[in-house]
């Protein structure tokens, strides 16, 4: 007997994504609901949403609800199907190693993984027999069963399976949480879901990828568990995909290439900062002055503030409370003396942002409405207190710099700053090889400072001025920053991954907590809005996706040696040596090669390190003043006369303001 027989008294309206109705004598599950509006639909329904949460087929709709059926098209679709994956990879290791026990298996960006606690060690000869199980247990096409359990029972059934993890998972859960369990055929793991129908419906596309250890809740004083990792999509094209994406990134990857150019380095004595070498350093200062020409042509001003600030500003900010375990904190003495240890100190924070500084600089001298928009930045050194493992590359650092901005502003002037800052963002990522891929807007999170009238205002801003830039966008709900809304804007590289690195946030709480004011035209004090906003974001990370988006070929503006003279015998020493010079005055960044070498040789070594143009020079070419040009990957040489090689070279290393890079 359907839930509809057994619910007569009990009707329902559900509306559907394209606003038509449908109407039900009583409550329905999502599977009934995908039936009644097409057998098609039946089958290919995988989900419901109701009212925007994400359910099983099989949950009852009992009251009036916007509806949509999930299928595998739906964007909702691949975590569903990573999920379960992952619960069927748990039921493969349980199957194929008994006694293992199994703790927590979650969907992540790309695939899914799942801790286990086992005495033996998993290898990764392990994962062609696991794979093997893990199909099995797909072509079963198990249902995926929801059931509820009381507390109590649900602890004892997994303490007689000797599943410790899940019972002290099980009494940590709040008092009043459901506790809910899913079966596949005889396998039953803790979970809140929701679930696929049926295992056969996650597709069989997945692959295990790698093994890790991880802390038991990612504390270092619980025991050590062995973690697989697991990529799932929705076919084997998608899955071929993305296998063939990740393994050009490893070929792209930015430490194996900064550690092959000589670009930089990492140690374990400074652990999540850079050591830039030369080379490196080139590439920053030259993309940093880019940038800071951008902005200076943009009204920016660029200021300059403190690293150390006594706790009482980041208090007043509000970072000391709701940022506080991402910042380095320490203690300073507050006087002279021999005052007893833990007595007469000051704490201090090393800023991880440069917001609260920017506001101390506004805030000296009165200002005027006539002054406003005021646009300050700073290339600010920022510290944040990021765990050990979570450090990669240049990607994920303690210390960074940020191409960050404050804009000064009245309520009137967001929307024109806002499409103002969107286009001066796309003209540089332009400059850069890239475009924006996509926006989002992060709205309020959950812990946050101000009132719900600010942020209504602040994200209403952002909508309009979305509009306004003619940019599409996506809500990413609940991920603002705790002092206001967010636009977050994501490129994507040569191989299809997406970056997000530009952001713009409309701040109306700090001005009010840090005392900000401007006087109005009516002569009275008003708060200035604040404006956040960055182009690259961290200038660390942003270096790290143009050395993988370039593979390291940066283009001729960008490469730290723009063209290396190489002599074919020891008696064109004198006339490589004149072309070194010329090509220096020209402003090129030029290396000069005379080692006693195979020519072949040396164009073998440059080439590895990525030199956009190679100058071959011999007897012949000292006679007639000319030079053998070669491309970076070419095969063919091109003859040039000595003034022009250099004029060209010199022209294609122009920035692409059109402005010396130095």
């Amino acid at each position: 007997m359907t839930h509809a027989a057994q619910n007569l008294a009990s009707p329902v309206r559900l509306t559907l994504p394209d606003g038509s109705v449908r109407e039900f004598p009583a409550p329905v599950t999502g599977a009934e609901l995908a039936a009644s509006i097409g057998a098609g639909l039946a089958k290919a329904a995988l989900a419901v949403k109701i009212d925007g949460t994400l359910r099983d087929l099989a949950r009852v709709i009992d009251c009036d609800a916007k509806v949509e059926i999930i299928t595998r098209k739906s964007p909702e679709a691949l975590d569903l199907i990573r999920h379960d994956t992952a619960h069927v990879l748990a039921e493969a290791v349980q199957e194929l190693f008994p006694g293992t026990q199994v703790t927590i298996g979650p969907s992540i960006e790309n695939g899914f993984y799942y801790d286990f606690a086992r005495a033996e060690p998993f290898s990764l000869d392990d994962f062609p027999k696991i794979e093997e199980k893990m199909r099995a247990i797909i072509a079963r096409d198990q249902p995926l069963v929801r059931e509820v359990m009381s507390r109590d029972a649900a602890i004892q059934f997994f303490a007689a399976k000797g599943e410790h993890y899940k019972v002290e998972l099980i009494r940590d859960l709040p008092a009043d949480q459901e506790i809910s369990l899913y079966s596949q055929g005889e396998w039953k793991d803790l979970c809140r879901g929701p679930h696929l129908p049926s295992t056969g419906k996650t597709g069989g596309a997945f692959k295990l990828t790698k093994l890790a250890g991880a802390y038991w809740r990612g504390d270092s004083n619980n025991a050590m568990l062995q973690r697989i990792y697991g990529t799932a999509w929705r076919d084997e094209k998608e899955l071929q995909a993305y296998l063939t994406m990740i393994e050009e990134a490893e070929k792209r990857d930015h430490r194996k290439l900064g550690k092959e150019l000589d670009l930089f380095h990492f140690q374990d004595e400074a652990a999540g900062s850079v050591f830039w070498h030369a080379k490196g350093w080139t590439v920053y200062r030259i993309l940093e002055n880019y940038v800071r020409r951008r902005i200076h042509g943009a009204g920016y001003i660029e200021v300059h503030t403190p690293q150390l600030f006594d706790s009482s500003l980041f208090r007043a900010s509000g970072h000391w409370d709701m940022y506080g375990d991402n910042m380095f904190k320490l203690a300073a003495r507050a006087s002279e003396g021999g005052a007893a240890p833990g007595e007469d100190v000051k704490m201090l924070g090393i800023k991880p942002m440069n917001c609260p500084g920017h506001v101390q600089v506004f805030k000296q001298g009165t200002k005027s409405y006539r002054e406003l928009p005021l646009r300050m930045a700073e290339f600010g050194n920022c510290h944040r207190n990021e765990a050990h493992g979570a450090l990669h590359g240049l990607m994920r650092v303690r210390q960074m710099v940020q191409d960050d901005a404050h804009i000064f502003c009245t309520e009137a002037q967001i929307q024109s700053e806002s499409v103002a800052f969107c286009e001066l963002l796309r003209s540089v990522y332009a400059d850069l090889g890239f475009e924006v891929a996509r926006v989002r807007l992060a709205d309020r999170p959950a812990v946050r400072t101000g009132s719900d009238e600010s942020w209504d205002k602040a994200e209403q801003a952002l909508h309009n001025a979305l509009k306004a830039a003619g940019l599409a966008y996506d809500i990413n709900a609940g991920d603002g920053a705790f002092y206001g809304p967010k636009l977050e804007f994501y490129l994507r590289d040569a191989i299809g991954r997406e970056w997000q690195c530009g952001t713009l946030q409309v701040d109306f709480n700090m001005p009010e907590r840090l005392d900000a004011v401007y006087i109005g035209e009516d002569g009275q004090k008003h708060r200035p809005v604040m404006l956040h906003r960055a182009i690259l974001g961290s200038m660390h990370r942003f270096i790290g996706i143009l050395i993988e988006h370039y593979t390291g070929k940066f283009p001729l503006w960008l490469a730290p040696v723009q063209a290396v003279v190489a002599t074919i015998t020891n008696d064109a020493e004198p006339y490589a040596e004149q072309v070194y010079q010329a090509l220096v005055k020209a402003g090129v960044r030029a290396q000069l090669d005379v080692r006693p070498e195979k020519i072949n040789a040396k164009i073998r070594d440059h080439s590895l390190q990525k030199v956009p143009a190679i100058l071959v020079v011999g007897k012949k070419e000292a006679e007639q003043n000319t030079v053998a040009l070669r491309r970076m990957d070419g095969e063919a040489q091109e003859m040039f006369g000595l003034n022009d090689a250099v004029a060209l070279l010199a022209q294609e290393g122009t920035p692409p303001d059109g402005l010396c890079c130095s």
